[in-house]
């Protein structure tokens, strides 16, 4: 099993910048697939960026393409996110999750396909 703890969230105005963390525990997370999803209030869950296990192949929805990074720290067992250039549209709680097929090259967009999630952390930008 494995435990995902989300980290970094708050209140920060537009334009501002976080970076969140997530903290795996239970079991290395070096050979698979991690995300990053969202949900905001009265709407769905989406997939915000994704990165394979070694860093090589990542993904991005467009809406947050030159604004966001993701990133991982095999070692630390840790992954990050990045946000710069917030806007209002970006409030929401942010899931990391991770995908247990080992070694998959292109991260999965598609929430069903990741096998472990955190609590989330709540980002909030004010206007």
């Amino acid at each position: 099993q494995v435990q995902l703890v989300e980290s970094g969230g708050g209140l920060v105005q537009a334009g501002g910048s976080l970076r969140l963390s997530c903290a795996a525990s239970g079991r290395t997370i070096s050979n698979y697939a991690m995300g990053w999803f969202r949900q905001a209030p009265g709407k769905e869950r989406e997939s915000v960026a994704a990165v394979n296990w070694n860093g090589g192949s990542t993904y991005y929805t467009d809406s947050v393409k030159g604004r966001f990074t993701i990133s991982r720290d095999n070692a630390k067992n840790t992954m990050y996110l990045q946000m710069n250039s917030l806007k209002p549209e970006d409030t929401a709680n942010y899931y990391c999750a991770a995908d247990a097929m080992e070694r998959r090259w292109y991260p999965p967009q598609n929430s069903y396909a990741y096998d472990y999630w955190g609590q989330g952390t709540q980002v909030t930008v004010s206007s």
